[in-house]
């Protein structure tokens, strides 16, 4: 009995924080369209010729996020890792996904429309597409992009360190 009143009180003590901070933080939900997709030029740390889109949460911070890009024919995306989980679902085209240090397109898994992949943070990996491909990549932030062969930087190799 002592316990049930002990839970009680602190039930009644924490449930007006519970609710202020509902309040101040009121859950939405997120809706985007597919006409309503708006495509720009993919972020710099990734090869020209793609195309990116934010649909949910800001990749270089931190929390949940989901993006998408859009990658020609032929595009490639050198062998790299990343601090946290990449998740890529292919929601068109075909996503060829490796692991290793070194391109090479003869091993690896592809992936058509509906196909996915989780690539633990730190995995070497690279990627390339066969046809026009789109794919969506959602993890936890903040998301960065490092090259295992810094000349394969597309900004530029970092420079010398006295």
């Amino acid at each position: 009995m002592r316990k049930l009143v002990l839970a009680a009180c602190l039930l009644v003590a924490v449930a007006p924080l519970v609710v202020r901070a509902a309040d101040d933080a009121a859950p939405h939900h997120t809706v985007v369209k597919p006409d309503a997709v708006t495509w720009g030029p993919a972020p710099p740390v990734l090869p020209a010729g793609a195309q990116a889109t934010v649909l949910v949460g800001d990749p270089t911070k931190e929390g949940p996020f989901t993006i998408r890009l859009s990658a020609p024919d032929g595009y490639r995306v050198p062998p790299h890792f990343h601090p946290t989980t990449e998740n890529v679902t292919v929601i068109s085209g075909t996503f060829h996904v490796a692991t290793g240090d070194t391109f090479d397109t003869a091993k690896g898994d592809a992936l058509a429309a509906g196909g996915f992949a989780s690539l633990p943070a730190g995995m070497h990996h690279y990627a390339w597409m066969e046809g026009p491909t789109v794919v969506q990549v959602h993890g936890i932030g903040p998301f960065a992009l490092t090259y295992v062969n810094p000349a394969d930087d597309p900004r530029g190799a970092a420079p010398a360190k006295p």
